[in-house]
């Protein structure tokens, strides 16, 4: 029996670990063993993501919750070692760029276990981004790396890691944007809930501390979505985080006349809601790849994203959040200018990633 370790904290990582989870369900001779390091410990952050997404209850919930990135890592780093060294895995799987990921993956390492990380070869070139720092790390302990593109692979190479180590398998979200969004569309009721109608708004999502710890920069992206939000209904799931710098700024109050802010949704109605926007203006990496999955035209408010694919196609288009104006005219441009854009098929895979990526374990076991 091959005994995998699951390491997950935040939201995202609910999404990708669902897919493989639902796999490992259907496939013989593989026990999974799911450690939630409470990363993300709201409600609506966590425990609805596991109910909606049908993944199974955590095996351990560590309960770190919040901190310093050095408190947080170090504490999960210690939880997890001992969660390693009581059960004997013989993978550990860590997703994405999360402190989870790098601390799920340092405890394995420094154990003998070897490591697995989902979406491996990401890249921003942002070495002050934690993220950035996070998925480098990760990716030089790891055993196996499973990579969603070329790019991701390119990237790889280049930093020398060995070829033997590297597997393309596409993207797990893509598995989930096709099984979810078919599961979205027949069980959320947000567009009547909030009255809205489809391609008659523009859906927001701000979380990034990078944005929302400055002040100078979280007036600045307000300004831009407030002179948009008067045109059109603008609609943004309020992170906790952006709540409490909005409320710290005294801007709460004066934004929400124009833009309609929401408590956070679970995924289903997330889903929905980016399938049937007209424009998405997010500093996310996994609504911008969402974004394109529903064919729907994206703003990022970065310098950089992981997903240059989409730049390069013109589905997602970065402005950096340092003018309003220009915030705003970039979103305006999308709604009064829509053009036709290219949609390749296959650049995230074929929706199988999960399957390869459980093959390639056994494979190596």
């Amino acid at each position: 029996m091959l005994r995998i370790i699951t390491i997950v904290g935040a939201r995202p990582q609910f999404i990708k670990a669902a897919t493989i989870s639902r796999i490992i369900g259907i496939t013989q001779g593989i026990k999974e063993i799911l450690v939630h390091t409470g990363q993300h410990y709201d409600d609506n952050l966590s425990r609805v993501f596991f109910e909606e997404l049908e993944i199974p209850q955590p095996d351990y919930h560590l309960g770190i919750g919040s901190g310093t990135h050095g408190f947080q890592t170090g504490r999960m780093l210690e939880e997890i070692e001992q969660v390693l060294l009581k059960e004997k895995p013989q993978w550990v799987l860590v997703y994405g760029d999360t402190n989870s990921t790098l601390a799920g993956a340092l405890a394995a390492v420094k154990l003998h276990i070897p490591v697995a990380h989902v979406e491996a070869g990401l890249r921003s070139l942002n070495r002050r981004m934690p993220e950035e720092i996070n998925r480098v790390l990760t990716d030089h302990v790891s055993d196996l790396l499973f990579a969603p593109t070329p790019t991701a692979v390119n990237n790889l190479h280049r930093e020398g890691i060995t070829e033997n180590k590297i597997r393309l398998v596409g993207d797990v979200m893509y598995d989930a944007a096709l099984y979810y969004g078919a599961k979205a569309d027949k069980e959320s009721r947000i567009l009547e809930q909030l009255g809205l109608e489809s391609k008659g708004y523009i859906l927001g999502t701000i979380h990034r501390a990078e944005n929302t710890d400055n002040p100078a920069r979280l007036r600045t992206i307000f300004e831009g979505l407030v002179s948009v939000a008067r045109d059109i209904p603008f609609i943004l799931p309020l992170h906790p985080r952006t709540r409490t710098m909005l409320q710290q700024e005294d801007m709460l109050e004066e934004v929400s006349r124009f833009v309609r802010f929401i408590e956070p949704v679970g995924y289903l109605d997330m889903v929905l809601l980016e399938k049937h926007a007209r424009v998405i203006a997010t500093d996310s990496g996994g609504v911008q790849k969402e974004a394109f999955f529903y064919r729907v035209p994206c703003i990022t408010l970065r310098e950089e994203t992981e997903w240059v694919e989409l730049v390069n196609l013109g589905w997602n288009q970065l402005v950096p959040p340092v003018n309003a104006q220009l915030i705003a005219e970039s979103i305006k441009t999308v709604l009064i200018s829509p053009r036709e854009l290219p949609y390749p098929v296959g650049l995230y895979g074929d929706g199988k990633a999960a399957e390869l990526i459980i093959s390639e374990l056994l494979k190596a076991s």
